[in-house]
């Protein structure tokens, strides 16, 4: 996937169809549901995809939405079904701030110069970067 902002055309209204899709890891095994997004605090475009996961679904993790792709009623990561269990969880109904979304963009190995975390890493420390889509 690219790294330009320009490679997350996706809109909300077409992130929002995928909610309830099974999620894939990179070698196709099944790691958990869609459950939500969160969206850029100042854009408002989509950027981490909210995936359910472990025991009746309790876990809540996030996933690069860059890092996505749909068909079929299922949604493809990037990544092995470790690394997107092992990612930082995330409360659904409470914003991301600067350094958790730091914190989550290094978990996926996204550096501070690349995709997210550089739209990310010049805003002001504690500032909201993203929130829960509405």
């Amino acid at each position: 996937m690219g790294d330009s902002p320009a490679s997350t055309a996706l809109s909300l209204s077409e992130a929002r169809g995928w909610i309830g899709y099974g999620v894939d890891d990179s070698g196709g095994s099944g790691v958990g549901e869609v459950h939500g997004f969160f969206v850029d605090a100042q854009s408002g475009d989509p950027t981490w995809l909210i995936a359910k996961h472990g025991r009746f679904g309790r876990t809540l993790v996030v996933v690069p939405l860059r890092d996505c792709a749909a068909g079929g009623g299922r949604v493809w990561v990037a990544h092995d079904g470790r690394t997107i269990r092992s990612s930082p969880v995330v409360d659904p109904a409470r914003p991301l701030l600067r350094e958790h979304e730091l914190t989550i963009c290094a978990h996926y190995g996204i550096g501070e110069r690349v995709a997210r975390a550089a739209e990310v890493a010049g805003r002001p420390e504690g500032s909201v970067t993203s929130q829960p889509a509405r």
